[in-house]
């Protein structure tokens, strides 16, 4: 299979858990690695009887998790200087960290959920939630299940779609982006009428 770079199919195929560990974790932080091709082709080993499931679930979890908390210290250690010294070396612009940082303060703990569905925003969100000082216990509660939701959906969409047909893989693989944007695009619509409909509910 050519889905992915052939050197990251070649450490999926030969180390297996360990290969997907290691990418998802070092893909958070902001290194340019497909997430969401790597667990799909992960779903797809799953399926075929390549990969065991829940070996390749709590790889998947832990990568991202040690991902995102990675990110979380450097923004608690670092800040913004590291941001702002390195953060163009690894595709962190100032444009983009002024939108994420601003997207952040907006929605507050909930970004750290959604960001995972949003293509680039999980890179900044662990940043930003050390940057603004939030609480470690707040940002595990929203991020680790974030990353949980994410893993397993990508999972998945491989194993249950992603063997049936080649076109079906390219076909999720080109139009992820839109997808998750639309989705995420209607949560927060829903957040933002239930909150609403709260503060109207606390006036009356």
């Amino acid at each position: 299979m050519d889905f992915l770079p052939e050197i990251f199919n070649d450490w999926l195929l030969n180390y297996g858990a360990f290969a997907l560990f290691g990418l998802l974790a070092l893909g958070i932080v902001a290194l340019p690695i497909p997430e969401e091709t790597l667990l799909v082709f992960s779903g797809i080993l799953i399926h075929e009887g390549t990969f065991c499931f829940i070996p390749t679930l709590i790889a998947a979890f832990l990568g991202s998790v040690v991902g995102i908390t990675g990110s979380y210290l450097i923004g608690v250690t670092g800040g913004l200087y590291v941001l702002k010294k390195y953060g163009p070396y690894v595709g962190l612009t100032e444009s983009k960290m002024t939108w994420a940082h601003n997207w952040f303060e907006h929605y507050g703990k909930w970004v750290l959920f959604i960001g995972y569905f949003v293509p680039g925003l999980r890179h900044f969100t662990g940043i930003f939630a050390g940057v603004s000082t939030l609480e470690y216990r707040h940002f595990a509660q929203y991020a680790y299940i974030g990353a949980f939701c994410w893993v397993s959906l990508f999972l998945s969409i491989g194993y249950f779609f992603g063997n049936y047909h080649r076109a079906l893989f390219e076909f999720v693989e080109s139009n992820v982006e839109a997808f998750l944007s639309g989705a995420v695009v209607c949560l927060l619509l829903v957040i933002a009428v239930k909150v609403a409909i709260n503060k109207r509910q606390k006036k009356e």
